[in-house]
C-alpha cells in the first residue's frame, strides 16, 4: 500500500508495485489522504507491505506514537519498502526496529518509475535487478567513472530498455565511488543538474525559469529545500526589480499559481522584500546537502 502525494507519483508507486510484487498479490494505492486514513487503509486491509518514500515512512511512524498513540508493531507489517528519495541516515534501521518488520530500499528509474536495484541494509551496496542495468559514469565526460573519480553519476545502460538503442540516460543521482564494498553499486546520496528531488518527486528547474519568466518584473529567485522534521519542506523565494511589485497581492498570486501547475509537491511562496534591479540567475540552496548543482562540471 504506497502513500505518496501526487498523481504522477501515485502512478509510479503503482509501477513499482507490479515490477516487486509477485503475481496473485493484491496492492492498493492509498492517495494523499492523511496518515490517519492511511493508518486505516492499512489496517482495514489487513496490508502486509508498506510501499513509501523514507520521508513517508518516518513520518507516518511519528504520528502513530505523537498523535495516535498507537503501536506500530499493531500494523502488522511483515515488509516495508522504501523508494523516491535519498533516505536519512538511520532510517532503515529505524523504521525495522519500530514495525518489526523488513525494510528494503528499491531504487526507482527516474524515467518510468520502475525498480531497478535493491538492497536491505543502508551500509551495503545496490544489487541491480538485472546484470548491466545500471552503470557509473564521470559526471565531466561521457565515459565511465574511473578510480580518480570521488563521485559518479547512476546512468541507465542501453540494456536497460528495448528502445534505448545505444544511448546511455544520465540519472541525476550521484553515489561516492568506492562505497561499494568491493560488489555492487553504491546507493546514490546526492543529486546534480536540471532537477531537484523534492518528497519523492523530481522538480525540473528549467520549467521553474520557465514560468516565471513570463511574469514581468521577475529578476531572481532561489528554491530551497529542508528536512527539519520528518518531511521535506521548499519553499522558492522571488525577487522583483521594481518596489511596486514586493507587496502586490496580484503578483504574488500570479507566482503562485505559476508554480501550482509545475508540481503536485507542496512549495511556499515567498517575496523577496530588496529589490533586485539586475537579473541573476536562479539558484538551489539545498539545506539537506542533496543537490550537488546544476552545473556537473563545477561539482567536485
Amino acid at each position: 500500500t504506497p502513500t505518496s502525494s501526487g498523481s504522477r507519483r501515485n502512478s509510479r508507486c503503482r509501477r513499482a508495485c507490479r515490477s516487486i510484487a509477485p503475481g496473485g498479490v493484491l496492492t492498493s494505492v492509498v492517495g494523499p489522504r492523511g496518515r490517519l486514513r492511511l493508518h486505516h487503509a492499512l489496517t482495514a486491509l489487513g496490508a502486509t507491505t508498506l510501499v513509501s518514500t523514507p520521508t513517508g515512512a518516518m513520518d507516518l511512524l511519528a504520528r502513530l506514537h505523537l498523535e495516535f498513540l498507537l503501536d506500530p508493531l499493531d500494523l502488522g507489517l511483515d515488509h516495508i519498502v522504501l523508494t523516491g528519495e535519498i533516505a536519512s541516515r538511520r532510517t532503515m534501521g529505524h523504521l525495522a526496529g519500530e514495525f518489526g518488520c523488513a525494510v528494503t530500499e528499491v531504487l526507482a528509474s527516474p524515467f518510468g518509475g520502475a525498480a531497478l536495484a535493491f538492497r536491505s541494509d543502508e551500509d551495503a551496496p545496490l544489487a541491480p535487478l538485472a546484470d548491466g542495468l545500471l552503470g557509473l559514469a564521470s559526471l565531466t565526460k561521457d565515459d565511465p567513472a574511473g578510480p580518480q573519480d570521488a563521485l559518479a553519476e547512476l546512468v541507465l545502460t542501453p540494456s536497460g530498455h528495448s528502445t534505448l538503442g545505444d544511448a546511455v540516460l544520465r540519472t541525476g543521482l550521484v553515489a561516492r565511488a568506492g562505497g561499494s564494498g568491493g560488489s555492487g553499486l553504491p546507493a546514490p546520496a546526492h543529486t546534480v543538474g536540471d532537477h531537484v528531488l523534492v518528497r519523492g518527486v523530481w522538480l525540473a528547474l528549467p520549467r521553474v525559469e520557465k514560468a516565471l519568466s513570463k511574469i514581468d518584473g521577475v529578476t531572481g529567485w532561489e528554491l530551497s529545500v529542508e528536512r527539519q522534521g520528518t518531511l521535506d519542506a521548499a519553499a522558492l523565494t522571488v525577487s522583483f526589480g521594481r518596489e511596486g511589485l514586493v507587496r502586490n497581492p496580484m503578483w504574488r498570486s500570479r507566482i503562485e499559481q505559476a508554480v501550482r501547475a509545475l508540481t503536485p509537491i507542496s512549495i511556499d511562496v515567498r517575496i523577496a522584500q530588496d529589490v533586485l534591479e539586475t537579473p541573476v540567475p536562479g539558484t538551489v540552496d539545498d539545506r539537506r546537502g542533496h543537490h550537488l548543482g546544476r552545473d556537473r562540471a563545477l561539482v567536485s
